[in-house]
């Protein structure tokens, strides 16, 4: 079930916002860290964000910037600190290009 504001985003842009919520085959890493072997890129970002949040891996003193644990290393090209304005971009790596 999608948030209002996505129902509304959809109907105005429904290719941009259609990647966002398509069911996508993830690669073995992504796989193992989500654990299911189709999700979207949305349903991705929000695991992650989850997975950060449950684990407290911000750091305390500047809450931009994430402090990442070997698990998600694995996701993140083995980067130690990853900038939240980074965290889509390198979650979107993982996904397949969608043709033209």
């Amino acid at each position: 079930m999608l948030p209002q504001r996505a129902k509304i985003a959809l109907q105005a842009n429904p290719k941009k916002v259609g990647n966002l919520i398509d069911l996508v085959n993830l690669p073995s890493t992504l796989r193992e860290f989500v654990g299911q072997s189709q999700i979207s890129r949305l349903g991705c970002f929000m695991r992650v964000w989850s997975y950060i949040k449950t684990n407290h891996l911000q750091d305390p003193n500047n809450r931009n910037v994430v402090n990442c644990d070997e698990k998600l290393r694995s996701i993140l090209l083995g980067k130690a600190q990853v900038e939240l304005v980074e965290l889509p971009m390198l979650i979107k790596l993982h996904f397949p290009k969608e043709p033209k």
